[in-house]
Parts: C-alpha cells; structure tokens; sequence
C-alpha cells in the first residue's frame, strides 16, 4: 500500500466506513497531508465505498479543507458584512501588497497562502483573520504588517 491508502485506510479504521465517516476522514488527511489531492479523495471514495463525486461535493463544501496545495501558513480573512464594515479591505489589500499575492494565491516560497472565509465569529472584535489555527482580531493594516513580519522572522530561525 502506498502511503495515502495507508493513511485513509487508518482513519477509516479510526472513524468507520458510512457517509458520516467522510467528513472526519477528509479532516484527518488535511492534517497530515495539508490539503486532499484528487488521489487522496478518490481513495476515500473507494475505502468507503460511495461515489468519488461525494467525496468531492463534500470536501469543496467546507472552506477549511482545502483540494490544492497551501503554504505553510493559511491566512484566512473574514468576509462578512461586519468585518468588511471595520476595515476588511485595508487589512486584505496591506496583506496582498506585503506578500505579493492575491486573493487564493501562495507565495512562491510556499510559506504564505491567502484565503477569505466565512464568518470566524469574531464579529464583535472585526476584522478579523486566521492564520492556521491562530485568531487575529481588531486588525489594522500596521497589526497585520506586524503580525506578517513576526511570522516570517520565526519561519526564518526553524
């Protein structure tokens, strides 16, 4: 077996083989793969038993799973209507002009993936931003600039 039938083989084993093992068996290759190829969903697909096109229907669902190579850090900018009403669009455009990138790109080092999502639930501290699995709030294009450059400085020492 090669390693992706290994992997799903073993979350299969963890979280069973019915339809509401899809979700949590997506959610566990993006953990150790970082994002579901078309390989990886496919044998999903064939561990489970269901049509490849589910597999797919659900992975592209959920925005937090991603079917395309990221960076090494997701950046994730609320869309919402409160965000965009504090300062959403300063803070995107300060990230895109420091990083180089647009909206669903990843910077050619492959440290920096920019995404919008849906509401992170955050409204009451707008805007706000995930990268990973760390939550950004209050954002200004300056605390964005920082908080870009600290994590480029601790990418640099590892």
């Amino acid at each position: 077996m090669d390693p992706i039938q290994t992997l799903v083989k073993n979350l299969a084993d963890k979280h069973g083989r019915s339809r509401e093992s899809v979700l949590p068996i997506l959610q566990g290759v993006v953990e150790q793969e970082k994002f579901l190829s078309e390989r990886s969903m496919i044998e999903i697909a064939r561990e489970i038993d269901i049509p490849a096109a589910d597999v797919y229907g659900t992975a592209t669902f959920y925005s937090f799973l991603e079917t395309k190579p990221a960076g090494k850090f997701i950046i994730r900018v609320c869309k919402t209507i409160t965000c965009a009403m504090k300062g959403k669009n300063q803070v995107l455009f300060a990230i895109q002009e420091m990083l180089k990138i647009n909206l669903g790109e990843t910077t050619p080092d492959k440290q920096f993936t920019l995404l919008e999502t849906n509401c992170l639930g955050w409204c009451h501290k707008a805007p706000a931003m995930l990268i990973n699995d760390e939550i950004y709030t209050e954002l200004t294009p300056e605390k964005v600039r920082e908080i870009l450059t600290s994590h480029m400085k601790a990418n640099a020492n590892h």
